[in-house]
């Protein structure tokens, strides 16, 4: 609710959406860009916190409810973050960042982003 209310007054926000992968192998939404925003998606960032390692698969789905592959089945080893972006990734509103890890229980994933107010 605060971030709803801070939205509405400033232009940018700063600030970072988190999951912990623990229960199953089902694809789980990290992030969905909110209306009225555009977004800079600056860092999408995975750890296993496991001994074994495991894979993640990240998909963007668009308004138009279609769905592509930021990274498929990628390498994460055990112990070891992971950065999958090289470059800033632009999102508009109301698409639909997706994890889907290789292992249960094992990964966390932080996503870093500037949402751009688009309230004028």
């Amino acid at each position: 609710m605060m971030m709803k209310r801070l939205r509405g007054l400033v232009g940018n926000v700063y600030t970072n959406y988190k999951v912990d992968l623990a229960t199953n192998t089902n694809p789980v939404v990290l992030y969905t860009v909110p209306d009225k925003v555009q977004a800079i998606i600056k860092s999408i960032r995975v750890s296993d916190d496991s001994a074994s390692g495991s894979t993640i698969t990240v998909t963007i789905t668009d308004v138009a409810s279609a769905v592509f592959n930021l990274s498929h089945n990628m390498a994460v080893a055990a112990n070891v973050p992971l950065e999958l972006l090289t470059e800033p990734l632009v999102a508009k509103q109301g698409e639909i960042i997706t994890v889907t890890p290789g292992n249960a229980d094992r990964l966390h994933v932080v996503l870093s982003v500037l949402e751009i107010n688009n309230n004028t």
